[in-house]
C-alpha cells in the first residue's frame, strides 16, 4: 500500500488528500485485523513478528516525508517529523542490536499511547485542507503531531536507558 500511497499524493486537488487518507487508513486497518487474526489463532510467525514493526515504520515514515514534501507539514512542524523519523530509527537498530544479545525491550503503554496519537495526527494532515470547513483537521494535526513528538522524545529516552545498560 505505501506505493499507492506515494502516487495519490501526485493527483489533483482534493482527492489526492482523500485517497491518501484512505490508503493510509486501509492500510493501519489491515495491519490490526491481520494481527488480532494471528493472535486470536495462535498463528503468528517470526517472518510476521520481524516485517509487522517494519512495515508499521516504513508507512508512518512515507507519510511523514510526501507530507512534508508536498507541503502538508511545514514551518517549524517538520521538526516534529524530524523527531519522529529519528527515534524510529534509533528505536529499531537498538532493537536490532539487542536482539542479537538475545535481550528484548517491551513495548510501553506509554508508547502505545505515543503511536495513537501519531497516527490521528497523520490521518487528521493526510486529510488536510481537504477537510470540511468546520473541522480545523491541520491545526488538530499539527498539534497531535507534536504532542507524538514530545512523546517520542521520552519514551525514545527511555528505550536508550534501558538498552545501554546491555551495551
Amino acid at each position: 500500500m505505501i506505493p499507492m500511497m506515494m502516487a495519490s499524493f501526485y493527483l489533483k486537488g482534493d482527492l489526492s488528500n482523500w485517497v491518501s487518507f484512505a490508503i493510509f487508513t486501509a492500510a493501519g486497518i489491515t495491519d490490526f485485523l491481520d494481527g488480532y487474526v494471528a493472535r486470536k489463532f495462535d498463528q503468528m510467525s517470526k517472518l510476521g513478528a520481524f516485517m509487522d514493526p517494519i512495515a508499521d515504520k516504513l508507512l508512518i515514515a512515507t507519510a511523514l516525508m510526501m507530507m512534508v514534501a508536498f507541503e502538508r507539514i511545514e514551518g517549524i512542524s517538520v521538526i516534529a517529523a524530524v523527531i519522529i523519523l529519528c527515534r524510529e530509527f534509533v528505536v529499531s537498530g537498538l532493537r536490532e542490536f539487542l536482539a542479537d544479545l538475545k535481550v528484548s525491550i517491551p513495548v510501553t503503554y506509554l508508547a502505545k499511547w505515543k503511536t495513537t496519537i501519531q497516527i490521528f495526527a497523520l490521518g487528521f494532515l493526510l486529510v488536510g485542507d481537504a477537510a470540511p470547513d468546520w473541522i480545523p483537521a491541520v491545526t488538530i494535526g499539527d498539534y497531535c503531531l507534536w504532542a507524538a513528538a514530545i512523546l517520542t522524545l521520552y519514551t525514545g529516552y527511555d528505550y536508550l536507558k534501558s538498552g545501554v545498560k546491555h551495551m
